[in-house]
């Protein structure tokens, strides 16, 4: 949706009374007259940063100077009046067929991504509750368990995120969406304290304020898949202290610290930052209730987190990771992979260490990363689209790389 249309579906009046409450009126023409609330899409960033999957909130009432945007608000109200769209009858629905029955209700959207995405959600859930026999006190708890889920996000938190990450959700989108060729660095989650707060440090600064670990010094490069130098890419990088908590998690942060952006410039990038330490994710939650139920730790290995940007090249979220880490192989969101274990030494040499304003016995990392173009990122990802749809049997045809329902 462009950035500046209404977003009518965020509240839907259902009546008098619920308009009084909700603030809006209750006919779409009083609308159309007086302006209406209107709602920003906010920008994902983390689980304790200050816009990730907050929930839109309106700014001041005042009256549109749009006409599509009031026309869009109408059209809407026209799609919910029931004497305007054609319901297939439905009887006697039964476990057998109400799965069909609610396709078919759901068939009639002009958007057949939508279209598809609902058919085969209803599809594999209702699979789902008859693969495993769902009773009602599980059915019960399950929806107890998601409404505890959304209580404890607030703007600080996104408990959805964390439970898709400890479900192996989030590495599964991302691997979908962000396919990576041989010789590329590979993506990771993004995780959930990521920030939009960052400062901008010069290349050889210290991202973390004095004492906040042990130091380390990482000196990268930053290359296309054939080899060549890419300057300019903006380079956002995070980490916890060294007591394994992100600045995000202390009461009364002012200012960001383990954190911040660079630019890559000929000979890549670097900078001071300290060594990473393992640290257990928030298990205040239901995400903790069901990690102890199921007897899993709630610990990720050391690493530091990077994000990569710059036109004309495919985005790359990823990390690096500590290698004989205790949690290396049994990480709680499943964000390892073997291409982002490094190797962490020290400095030895004066000359580094002069060089780069280090001492010796520093911690020092070094890493080349490779991004993918967009071009490049494109072919693949609808190549194996393609190909795995093929495999799963489906005939559904792929509209930008993303299959879609027949018309």
């Amino acid at each position: 949706m462009p950035a500046g249309q209404l977003l009518a579906m965020e509240k839907v009046p259902l009546g008098p009374k619920f308009c009084k409450r909700r603030g809006w009126p209750g006919e779409p023409e009083i609308i159309a007259s007086i302006g209406y609330k209107f709602y920003k899409s906010h920008e994902p960033t983390s689980l304790n940063g200050s816009k990730f999957n907050q929930p839109r909130k309106p700014r001041d009432n005042y009256r549109s100077s749009s006409p599509d945007a009031i026309a869009d608000l109408l059209q809407f109200f026209s799609i919910m009046d029931p004497s305007k769209i054609t319901i297939p009858p439905m009887k006697d629905l039964t476990d057998s067929n109400i799965t069909a029955n609610v396709n078919i209700i759901n068939s009639q959207s002009p958007n057949k991504r939508l279209e598809y995405l609902l058919t085969s959600l209803v599809t594999h859930l209702h699979d789902f509750a008859r693969e495993t026999r769902l009773t009602t006190e599980e059915w019960m708890a399950a929806i107890q368990f998601l409404t505890s889920v959304g209580q404890k996000c607030d703007d600080l938190r996104q408990e959805f995120i964390l439970l898709s990450d400890t479900l192996g959700l989030s590495v599964l989108v991302d691997g979908m969406n962000h396919p990576k060729p041989p010789g590329a660095t590979e993506g990771t989650v993004l995780g959930p304290f990521h920030t939009h707060d960052a400062e901008n440090f010069e290349s050889g600064e210290s991202i973390c304020s004095p004492g906040k670990g042990e130091p380390m010094l990482v000196l990268c490069s930053l290359k296309d898949t054939k080899g060549n130098a890419i300057e300019g890419a903006t380079i956002d990088i995070w980490e916890t202290d060294d007591t394994g908590n992100y600045d995000t998690q202390y009461p009364g942060r002012t200012t960001p610290d383990c954190r911040g952006i660079l630019k890559s410039g000929e000979d890549g990038f670097w900078f001071k930052c300290i060594k990473p330490v393992p640290y257990p994710i928030p298990i205040d939650g239901p995400v903790g209730i069901m990690l102890r139920a199921l007897h899993r730790h709630s610990y990720r290995p050391a690493h530091i987190h990077f994000k990569f940007q710059k036109d004309g090249y495919d985005e790359l979220i990823t990390a690096l990771y500590a290698r004989g880490d205790p949690y290396e192989t049994s990480d709680s969101v499943f964000g390892v992979k073997s291409s982002l274990v490094a190797d962490i030494g020290k400095i030895t040499d004066s000359a580094t260490a002069e060089k780069y304003g280090m001492k010796l016995g520093d911690h020092l990392l070094k890493w080349d990363f490779v991004l993918t173009t967009e071009t490049e990122s494109k072919e693949l990802k609808d190549r194996l689209a393609k190909e795995a749809l093929e495999k799963l049997g489906s005939t559904a045809k792929l509209e930008n790389g993303l299959p879609v329902a027949s018309t």
